[in-house]
């Protein structure tokens, strides 16, 4: 039997841990200020590199209703914040340091949030969807991203009207799994988002033109069927392949 980590001993243990991942997150970034994108501006730079929507309401298995409710709450609270961030040459954009934590005091509604291999409950849970767009757009870009994390072993999106490729999610956790990219061209970037009724809508904007033209596909895609060692339990795997050209 797999030996316990500190953080699955106890309720009390894994709120000990996460601090201690936060506290770490900021110690590392102590002294950095200046690095990250802090400017926002209410008018849009001129060339348009992407532009994106990402339905907010799903049919998600047995998900309540509440729970996708609470999603939209938190999508609304947190647009704003990243909302004409601009990302000058030599900087790095964090989602975090923009939206800051989402909690119950600040407005922010249970979700759901993927815990391993299942779906679980909690505050400011389903915001992994911003990430999702604002990655899905930056992948359309020479921005270079620097900090990505990939949910494990559970994808809560259906195949049926999927627009982005299995695999490029994002999986974000206050503070210390962020999504973070840092511009290494001569460029300005800047991000334009907003809630609507149905959509999370986003923008990729700068101020000049790039030579460079990205296109995302799905390669060697298929399922297949694994036993679990631990369990002997037979389980689906999904397998692809993300190329950009």
């Amino acid at each position: 039997m797999r030996r316990k980590l500190f953080s699955e001993i106890s309720p009390l243990t894994y709120r000990i841990a996460v601090e201690r991942q936060r506290g770490q997150r900021r110690a590392k970034d102590l002294g950095r200020r200046g690095a990250f994108a802090a400017e926002r501006s209410a008018e849009d730079l001129p060339v348009k590199v992407y532009r994106h929507n990402s339905l907010i309401r799903r049919t998600l298995g047995n998900t309540e209703l509440d729970l996708q409710e609470g999603k939209a709450r938190s999508l609304e609270l947190s647009a704003p914040l990243v909302d004409g961030i601009v990302i000058r040459p030599g900087q790095t954009f964090s989602f975090w340091r923009l939206v800051g934590n989402p909690t119950r005091s600040r407005g922010y509604l249970p979700g759901v949030v993927i815990n391993g291999d299942h779906a679980d409950v909690g505050i400011g849970g389903g915001m992994c969807q911003f990430t999702n767009l604002l990655h899905w757009m930056a992948l359309h870009s020479p921005l270079t991203v620097v900090e990505h994390h990939h949910h494990r072993g559970l994808d809560l999106f259906p195949d049926f009207k999927r627009q982005i490729p299995f695999g490029t999610g994002t999986s974000i956790i206050y503070n210390f799994l962020d999504y973070r990219l840092r511009n290494d061209t001569g460029r300005s970037y800047q991000f334009r988002v907003y809630v609507d009724d149905e959509y999370l809508r986003g923008q990729l904007l700068s101020d000049d033109t790039s030579p460079e033209k990205f296109y995302i596909r799905e390669d060697e895609a298929y399922f297949y069927r694994v036993t679990d060692p631990a369990t002997g339990e037979e389980q689906v795997r999904r397998h692809n392949v993300v190329l950009r050209a």
